[in-house]
């Protein structure tokens, strides 16, 4: 019988983590005791919050939930703490390279404005990777929701600080609401500036939302991207492109897109050649963290370790890590599977 090996041990590059949802449950109410926050039930259980988010009244939960857990991040040692414990749990699962996804808007007003809160979550990913031995870098994300002025004033104020650790620009929210293309100025900035363009796309809408992230916005990357399966057309046009997808299936199923973890549709795109990133997205709010969705590969989908470690090599190929990281990660996956 051939020997199961623990995915925790896998190296392994981690795409797809954002900023307040990577925080530790018990962090969140260790910081609204500290502040007096009085967080929703939801938030304070042993089990994570039952969520549903395909229309627009679960995915108003959804929002309420995670900007109720941002309320308690108001100093720059909470932000310290969230970052170095993110990185200790990505350790814990084997990663060897993180891309930490923040708008940082959400925290300038508690942290004296836009620049300071970007200069401190900057500062903060530099010293936890230092500690750590983890390789950190930033993707900062524009808003949907918000207007298309406000994500080219934070393309330009990524493209300032591209020096000081961030690698990429995305777009996240609700994907039902604002086109890409109103979006596509902000990209444009952020690629001329030699950004990673990577904007969420494919998830609560179908293939049409991951054709625009490509089309108008000249993706690099998808966050999601998992409907693209839908549209073998457009699967093989992410193929042919090398476009990693940073497919995260806990939070699929978590968020109702999927009802089951094997209806998440990984082995489509595996077969089909598109490369995928497997990322935990919320941990805070879907009770799962990296190494969990590898084992919803093997567990679900039948994929053997030879192809776990094809995963992440993919991981690994589509992150902006340095080409010295890069081939440190690929060899230890190769001594992974070797045994």
């Amino acid at each position: 019988m051939e020997r199961v090996r623990d995915v925790r041990e896998l190296p392994k590059a981690h795409l797809h983590l954002h900023f307040t949802g990577s925080m530790r449950p018990a962090t969140l109410l260790d910081l609204a005791d500290k502040y007096g926050v009085r967080l929703p039930d939801a938030l304070t259980g042993a089990e994570p919050p039952k969520l549903r988010a395909t229309d627009e009244r679960g995915w108003f939960r959804f929002q309420r939930l995670y900007d109720a857990a941002r309320s308690c991040l108001r100093e720059p040692e909470d932000i310290r703490r969230l970052v170095r414990e993110a990185a200790e749990e990505d350790l814990r699962d084997g990663s060897g390279w993180l891309e930490i996804q923040v708008d940082p808007t959400s925290y300038a007003p508690r942290l004296g404005g836009l620049i300071p809160a970007l200069e401190i979550i900057l500062d903060s990913v530099e010293d936890a990777s230092r500690e750590t031995g983890l390789g950190m870098r930033v993707l900062v994300a524009a808003n949907r929701m918000k207007h298309p002025l406000d994500a080219r004033t934070l393309a330009r104020l990524a493209v300032r600080y591209a020096d000081r650790g961030i690698v990429g620009f995305g777009l996240s929210n609700d994907e039902r609401r604002g086109m890409a293309r109103d979006f596509d100025r902000a990209f444009a900035i952020a690629r001329e500036g030699g950004l990673l363009a990577a904007p969420h796309g494919g998830e609560l809408t179908g293939p049409a939302s991951v054709r625009d992230c490509l089309d108008d916005l000249h993706a690099a990357r998808i966050g999601h991207g998992v409907r693209a399966a839908e549209d073998p057309r457009l699967l093989k046009r992410l193929a042919d492109r090398g476009v990693t997808c940073e497919v995260c299936p806990a939070s699929n199923v978590a968020l109702g897109v999927y009802e089951k973890p094997e209806d998440v549709p990984l082995r489509t795109l595996f077969d089909a050649g598109v490369p995928m990133a497997l990322g935990a997205d919320d941990p805070l709010l879907f009770g799962s963290r990296l190494a969990a969705q590898y084992e919803i590969a093997r567990e679900h989908h039948g994929f053997d370790d030879a192809e776990l470690a094809e995963l992440a090599r993919q991981s690994v190929r589509g992150s902006a890590a340095p080409a010295d990281v890069r081939e440190r990660l690929l060899a230890g996956i190769d001594a992974w599977l070797s045994g």
